[in-house]
């Protein structure tokens, strides 16, 4: 735990060493507050519900700029190889730049409790779908991490990183509409397999074990595809 931890500081100092995190945040920012304000202007509700999904898909396009300099910085500056050589483990190195990724994350996400303020103050909202919405974007938003991650063990290039990154959360994200193309057990388990599908029920307010579990496993599984990658890539 120890490493792990070390690792995370050591990254989180990387990210605003660089101008990655501020304008990353900024375009959060920018963005989650316009559609916030847009939605409240022409529902006229004091609902969190329209502003949960579009900053899902605000960070469906920004989580990948996070993740792509994982991996991919190391590889370029020739930095992973003596990382590696280290008294450190492969999956340390990758849980260490996911939970700094996550606190990123975590951070920017708090920056939107405002908008609850404001609706709470000018409204009476009905505060169990927000939270619930906030934990699905949390999961949601460290499945799309946990996915860039990967993408980043693939190249030394932060662009085709990002690119990659990018494509495959997209690609899941969509999966529920293709299953409406289709009929029977394929059907079902495209709609299973998507991001969107399982983050429909928080947003409505209901807290599904079945969809903590898919993400949490989700998470899991690329975060292990990322640790194969790299002993992979070591061999090479």
């Amino acid at each position: 735990m120890r490493t792990i931890f070390t690792i995370t500081l050591k990254e989180l100092r990387s990210y605003f060493i660089s101008p990655i995190a501020y304008v990353v945040f900024a375009m959060f920012l920018v963005l989650s507050g316009y559609f916030f304000s847009v939605i409240l202007l022409i529902s006229k509700e004091a609902s969190f519900r329209g502003a949960a999904s579009n900053i899902i898909i605000t960070l469906l396009f920004l989580m990948p700029l996070i993740t792509m300099k994982a991996f991919s910085e190391e590889k370029k500056l020739g930095t992973l190889e003596m990382l590696m050589t280290k008294p450190v483990r492969d999956i340390e190195v990758t849980l260490g730049k996911f939970l700094a990724a996550t606190l990123l994350f975590v951070t920017m996400l708090a920056s939107t409790l405002a908008y609850i303020f404001i609706l709470s103050k000018y409204g009476n909202p009905d505060m169990g779908p927000i939270w619930s919405a906030y934990l699905g974007i949390l999961l949601c938003g460290m499945s799309f991490i946990a996915l860039g991650i990967f993408a980043s063990t693939l190249t030394e290039n932060q662009i085709i990183a990002a690119v990659i990154g990018f494509a495959l959360v997209l690609m899941l994200w969509v999966l529920n509409w293709i299953s409406g193309n289709l009929n029977g057990v394929d059907s079902e388990l495209l709609s299973y397999l998507a991001l969107s599908t399982h983050l429909e029920g928080f947003v409505k307010g209901v807290v599904s074990l079945k969809d903590v579990i898919y993400y949490l496993s989700f998470i899991s599984f690329w975060l292990f595809v990322a640790v194969k990658s790299i002993e992979i890539r070591k061999w090479k």
